[in-house]
């Protein structure tokens, strides 16, 4: 247990690329939490945003490797916010504090889907440049929870991370994968109530990706093959979303 959190990769990432913390509303508790790696010259990054459980470290790997290939990659991990609105709104003025005009979004699952909302709100004046999307949707309806999503912050840390939880592999699986949700489960932990109830809501808050919006924009889909949180029929769904759009879409294997 916990062999990738002791792993040399891991601590020599956390002992090289420094977390910094930024504060772009007035609300001085909504802080951002990221790793900035790589050249600070290239002025169109290539920007990761994670998965309910996840946080902005669970893209070391990702991180050490495209930079030693000359990239600038940022990993972020998000501040409280309840609504795609009020988080659109906080990641564009997070991109006007760091002076970039325009980026390349990595999403997984909910990253993925704040990334399609986060295109939507700027196409009249485009901020992204390209989407990635792992394991990702197009629309919340798929987790038959919009009804409770208002209610995830009344509900205590432990049922909610057990609502996560839920989601994770629980048979057999080989030893990196084992590993890989060992690492997961303990960047889950290290989540607040408020993190995970604003998470929670926001994949589950009812909302879906207007297509039209983001027509202009390259996608790139990155599937597993494995079990996931999502169904065939969801994945199905936003293949046929970017399939109306004519985007190019292209089906590869990720893991962490």
């Amino acid at each position: 247990m916990g062999e990738i959190k002791v792993s040399p990769d891991y601590n020599w990432f956390r002992s090289t690329v420094p977390l910094k913390k930024i504060i772009v509303d007035d609300d001085d508790s909504k802080i951002w939490s990221l790793y900035d790696a790589g050249p600070r010259n290239i002025r169109c990054p290539l920007i990761f945003l994670p998965p309910v459980s996840g946080t902005a470290d669970v893209f070391f790997r990702q991180i050490l490797a495209l930079t030693g290939w000359g990239y600038r990659v940022i990993a972020l991990q998000y501040p409280v916010y309840w609504d795609h609105l009020e988080f659109c709104d906080g990641f564009r003025k997070l991109l006007d504090h760091l002076q970039l005009d325009k980026v390349h979004l990595f999403g997984a699952s909910l990253g993925g889907f704040l990334a399609q909302k986060f295109a939507e709100y700027t196409h009249k004046s485009p901020r992204v440049h390209s989407l990635i999307l792992c394991n990702s949707f197009s629309d919340t309806s798929i987790f038959n929870q919009t009804w409770t999503a208002n209610s995830f912050w009344l509900m205590p840390s432990f049922m909610l991370k057990k609502i996560v939880l839920g989601n994770f592999s629980s048979g057999p699986v080989d030893p990196v994968m084992a590993d890989a949700i060992d690492f997961m489960v303990d960047r889950l932990e290290s989540l607040g109530q408020s993190e995970l109830a604003s998470r929670l809501t926001l994949n589950c808050q009812n909302s879906y990706v207007e297509p039209h919006k983001i027509r202009d924009i390259p996608v790139t889909i990155m599937d597993v093959f494995d079990q996931s949180a999502l169904s065939t029929e969801a994945k199905e769904e936003m293949y046929k979303l970017l399939y109306i759009r004519r985007t190019l879409v292209i089906f590869m294997l990720f893991w962490l």
